[in-house]
């Protein structure tokens, strides 16, 4: 018998998923690692009905994702698109304000409004992708960083935060990914 809950038709009433989808909880890394030693970080990912995703990460809350009504979700939760915005983003806004506080700069503010343009297949892997690229052709982020120091200076910080960023890298550098069926 599987671990994972069945699917309803849709997964609007669905009962919260059992203990069982969690992933292992896993102790932080101290920060004097550094990039020589890897942290593996776990995600498991319980599909709660149609398109609507349960992400357990740690002991946090679920992180939920969708599709927007039309593609069929239900629009009630950021894209898997979306969410990697999402986390560009929040590891940018943080390497952002992590650099200028090594920096001595003072920040009063920091908003990041991206944007990328992509390309899809309809509901995502339902139809064969054939050989035309899908996802991100190009993502553009407006960094508003309101801080006590000149405008190079702020710009030197974001671009050192834009290097250091690790989605940043992942998605600037191949990554070797490994999907396959998991065996019981």
């Amino acid at each position: 018998m599987s671990d994972t809950p069945d699917l309803p038709p849709h997964g609007l009433e669905s009962p919260p998923p059992p203990s069982g989808d969690r992933p292992d909880t896993m102790p932080v890394a101290p920060m004097a690692l550094g990039p020589e030693a890897p942290l593996t970080l776990r995600c498991r990912t319980v599909a709660e009905g149609r398109f609507r995703q349960l992400n357990y990460m740690r002991d946090l809350p679920p992180y939920v994702v969708d599709e927007p009504s039309g593609v069929p979700g239900t629009d009630r939760a950021p894209s898997p698109s979306e969410a990697l915005l999402a986390a560009l983003g929040s590891s940018l806004a943080m390497g952002i304000h992590a650099r200028a506080v090594a920096r001595d700069i003072i920040v009063h503010r920091v908003v990041l409004d991206l944007e990328g343009d992509t390309r899809t297949i309809g509901t995502t892997g339902a139809r064969d992708p054939g050989p035309q690229p899908i996802g991100f052709d190009v993502i553009r982020v407006a960094v508003h960083l309101e801080a006590d120091a000149p405008s190079d200076l702020l710009s030197e910080v974001i671009a050192h935060a834009t290097l250091a960023s690790p989605v940043a890298n992942t998605l600037y550098n191949p990554v070797h990914l490994d999907v396959m069926l998991a065996h019981a």
